[in-house]
C-alpha cells in the first residue's frame, strides 16, 4: 500500500524564509547608474570555509590582488568592481583555512561559461510586448525535446537553441502547446542528455548563450507554446564540478560545503547529492528554480528523479533512509511557485506512483502540480508489444485509462515514450512491436493505438520528439532526429495532429476530452475491444465515446452503449487510408443511438452499431 513518505510531517527544517528584500544577490551582477548605463559588477559568492577570496578577470588583467572580496560574516564574500562589464571572463581565487594553496574556481552561480571561465552576463533582455498566457492545464499537450538532437542539420556539432526554435512553426502546426526541454544547463563536454549539470545556473555553451535561451522562450511564446524546463536537483555533476570542495573544506574526502559529506552523499550518478539541510544550499536550489521561472520566463519545471531528493536510495521503504530536508525543500519550492506564479506548473518524475507527491503541502504532500505516471506507460506498452492478440489485457488497459493519483486527473502526465524509455538500448515503441521492422503495418497500427490512448485518457498527455513521424532509433545525444521520416510517414504525423486537435477541442465538439470524467463502460477481453466515455459536463459537443480494437480483426457491426440518444458522428477513424495507403479504411460510420428491446447496454440506456477496423480507434461525439 502506498503511504505518505515518513518525511511528510517535516514541512521545512530550515529557519523562516527570508523575504525577497533580505536575500543578497549572488553571482556576478552588473550595476547601473540612474540612466541605466552599466558601471561595473558586484561579485558575491558563498565560501563559508575560506579565509580569503579574490576575483580575477579581463577587467583587472587577472590580478590575484587587485579585487579582494570582503567577508560579510555569513559565509558570503562580496565586492564591487568598477568597469567589470558584461561578456568579460572571470574566476574566483579561494584560499582555504587549512592551506594557503590558491584554488581557482568558476562561479557556482555563473550564468555562462566560455573557454573554461565564468562570464559576466547582462540579465536584462528585450522581451518586447510579450504577454503570453500559460494554457489551461487541462488543454496542455506536451512535446518532450532535447536541444542538441532536435535539428535537421547533421554534422559534428550538436543542434543549438537557434536551430531548434526554427522548428516552432512545425510544432505549432502539429498542435502541441507545451515543450518540455531536457536540461539545457551547462554540463561537461559537448554532448549529454543534460542530467549531469556542472553549473545549474548556466546555459550550456554548445547550445547557445543566455540571450539565445531567452530568444528561444520568446519565440516559443510567440507560437503559443509554453516552455517547461527540466531541472536536476537530486545530484550535481559528477564531472567538472567547480562546487566540489569549493573553498577547500570537506569531510571524509567528499564534496565539501555544497554536498553531504557522509553516507547521504550517495546517488546512482555519483557522491554528489546536495546538502539539503544547509540553508545556503537550499537557497541555491530555490534561487535556481526561480531564475528559470522569472529571469527566463519559462512556464513550468519538471524535477528529475525526485525520489532521490526525498530518500537516499530512491523509492526505499525504510524510513531511516528518508531525507526530511529534501522533502521539505521540494515543498518550499512548490509553495513559492504557487505563491508567486500559480499558473505555472511543477511536475515530479518520482516513478514511485506515490500520491503524496501531488498532494498539497497543507496536507503534508510535496505540492507538485503533476507527476509522470510510469504505471500508464508500463501497462500500455506491455499490451501493445506482446506479439499475440490473446496476450493483450483489456483490464490493464482499463486500469491505465481510469487511474489517477488524486481526485484531479491532471495530477498525472501520461505517455508511451520518453527519453528514459527510448534510450540505452531501450527501443522506440514501433521498434519494440516488430524489431527490425518499425515501419511495418503492425508497428504503425499498434503504436498509434498507444498514441490515441495518451491523447484521449484523463491526464496531461506527452509525446517524445519524433514519435509523431515514427522515429525508430533510440534516443542518443549525438544522433539528430531523422526528419526524412516526416515525409516517409507523413500520414502518421497527420494522425497525431488530428488526435491532438481533438484533444484540445479545436472544432468544439470534443470538450469531454478536456474534462475530468471517465468511465470504461465496455470491456471485451475475449475479442480485445474496449470503449470508454469521456465528459466534462455532458451533452452535445461534450460527451465523447472512444472505441479501441486491440485485435487483428475487423467488425462491420458492433453494438455498444451510448450515454445519450440520437446521432453520434465519427470524428476520428485511425483506419483511414489517408493516414497510410495500406490502412483498410474500414468504415467507422456514424451511428444512431436508440433504446434496445432487451434493455440497457453496457449500463447505458441507449445503444448503437458501428464498424471498426483492426487495431483501430474511433472517436465519436454529437
Amino acid at each position: 500500500m502506498v503511504t505518505a513518505p515518513k518525511t511528510h510531517e517535516h514541512q521545512r527544517p530550515s529557519p523562516r524564509k527570508p523575504r525577497a528584500s533580505e536575500r543578497p544577490y549572488m553571482g556576478a551582477i552588473p550595476y547601473r547608474d540612474a540612466q541605466g548605463k552599466i558601471l561595473g559588477s558586484t561579485f558575491r559568492v558563498w565560501a563559508p570555509f575560506a579565509k580569503k577570496v579574490a576575483v580575477i578577470g579581463d577587467f583587472n588583467q587577472w590580478s590575484k590582488t587587485a579585487n579582494l572580496l570582503v567577508p560579510e560574516g555569513n559565509g558570503n564574500w562580496s565586492t564591487d568592481v568598477a568597469d567589470a562589464m558584461p561578456n568579460q571572463a572571470y574566476k574566483y581565487v579561494v584560499i582555504g583555512q587549512a592551506s594557503d594553496e590558491a584554488l581557482y574556481r568558476n562561479d557556482p552561480r555563473a550564468r555562462y561559461l566560455e573557454a573554461g571561465n565564468s562570464v559576466i552576463i547582462d540579465r536584462q533582455f528585450d522581451w518586447g510586448d510579450e504577454n503570453f498566457q500559460m494554457p489551461a492545464w487541462n488543454e496542455l499537450v506536451i512535446y518532450e525535446m532535447h536541444i542538441g538532437t532536435f535539428t535537421d542539420v547533421p554534422g559534428s556539432d550538436p543542434g543549438s537553441l537557434t536551430s531548434a526554435l526554427k522548428k516552432f512553426p512545425y510544432l505549432q502546426e502539429l498542435g502541441i502547446n507545451a515543450i518540455e526541454v531536457m536540461p539545457p544547463a551547462e554540463f561537461n563536454g559537448q554532448y549529454s542528455w543534460g542530467y549531469n549539470p556542472a553549473f545549474p545556473f548556466a546555459i550550456e555553451n554548445a547550445f547557445g548563450d543566455p540571450d539565445a535561451f531567452r530568444a528561444f522562450v520568446k519565440e516559443a511564446h510567440r507560437h503559443g507554446i509554453a516552455v517547461i524546463m527540466d531541472v536536476v536537483y537530486n545530484h550535481f555533476g559528477p564531472d567538472a564540478l567547480s562546487m566540489w570542495q569549493f573553498d577547500g573544506w570537506s569531510e571524509n574526502g567528499k564534496g565539501g560545503a555544497y554536498f553531504y559529506n557522509d553516507w547521504r552523499c550517495w546517488t546512482p550518478w555519483g557522491d554528489t547529492r546536495p546538502d539539503y539541510g544547509r540553508d545556503e544550499v537550499r537557497q541555491f536550489i530555490r534561487d535556481n528554480a526561480m531564475m528559470w521561472l522569472e529571469e527566463y520566463r519559462v512556464d513550468g519545471l519538471r524535477l528529475d528523479a525526485t525520489a532521490f531528493i526525498r530518500n537516499v536510495y530512491g523509492n526505499d521503504n525504510d524510513s531511516g533512509n528518508d531525507l526530511a530536508e529534501g522533502y521539505g525543500l521540494m515543498q518550499w519550492i512548490n509553495e513559492e511557485v504557487d505563491d508567486r506564479h500559480p499558473w505555472k506548473i511543477t511536475i515530479a518524475e518520482d516513478l514511485g506512483c506515490n500520491p503524496w507527491l501531488v498532494k498539497s503541502t497543507e496536507e503534508g504532500g510535496a505540492g507538485f502540480s503533476s507527476q509522470w505516471d510510469i504505471g500508464f506507460l508500463g501497462r500500455i506498452r506491455q499490451s501493445l508489444i506482446v506479439p499475440n492478440d490473446y496476450g493483450r489485457d483489456m483490464h490493464a488497459i482499463a486500469e491505465a485509462i481510469q487511474f489517477r493519483f488524486t481526485g484531479n486527473a491532471l495530477s498525472r502526465v501520461i505517455y508511451t515514450e520518453s527519453h528514459d524509455e527510448v534510450a540505452n538500448l531501450k527501443e522506440r515503441l514501433p521498434e519494440e512491436i516488430w524489431p527490425g521492422n518499425a515501419g511495418s503495418w503492425f508497428s504503425r497500427k499498434r503504436s498509434t493505438l498507444g498514441a490515441a490512448l495518451v491523447l484521449t485518457s484523463p491526464g496531461i498527455p506527452m509525446i517524445f520528439q519524433g514519435q509523431e513521424f515514427l522515429e525508430d532509433r533510440w534516443f542518443d545525444d549525438q544522433d539528430p532526429l531523422d526528419w526524412s521520416k516526416l515525409e516517409q510517414f507523413g500520414g502518421i504525423h497527420d494522425l497525431y495532429r488530428d488526435l491532438i486537435r481533438l484533444r484540445r477541442n479545436w472544432q468544439d465538439n470534443t470538450r469531454g476530452l478536456l474534462g475530468q470524467e471517465v468511465q470504461v463502460h465496455h470491456l471485451n477481453n475475449e475479442d480485445k475491444l474496449i470503449a470508454f466515455h469521456r465528459w466534462e459536463e455532458g451533452g452535445a459537443g461534450d460527451d465523447v465515446i472512444v472505441v479501441m480494437n486491440f485485435a487483428d480483426h475487423r467488425y462491420n457491426h458492433y453494438t455498444l452503449g451510448f450515454p445519450r440518444p440520437g446521432l453520434w458522428r465519427v470524428r476520428f477513424n485511425s483506419d483511414w487510408d489517408g493516414y497510410s495507403p495500406d490502412f483498410g479504411n474500414h468504415p467507422g460510420f456514424d451511428t444512431e443511438a436508440t433504446t434496445m428491446p432487451w434493455g440497457d447496454t453496457d449500463g447505458m440506456l441507449w445503444a448503437g452499431n458501428l464498424g471498426i477496423g483492426p487495431y483501430s480507434v474511433l472517436i465519436l461525439s454529437q
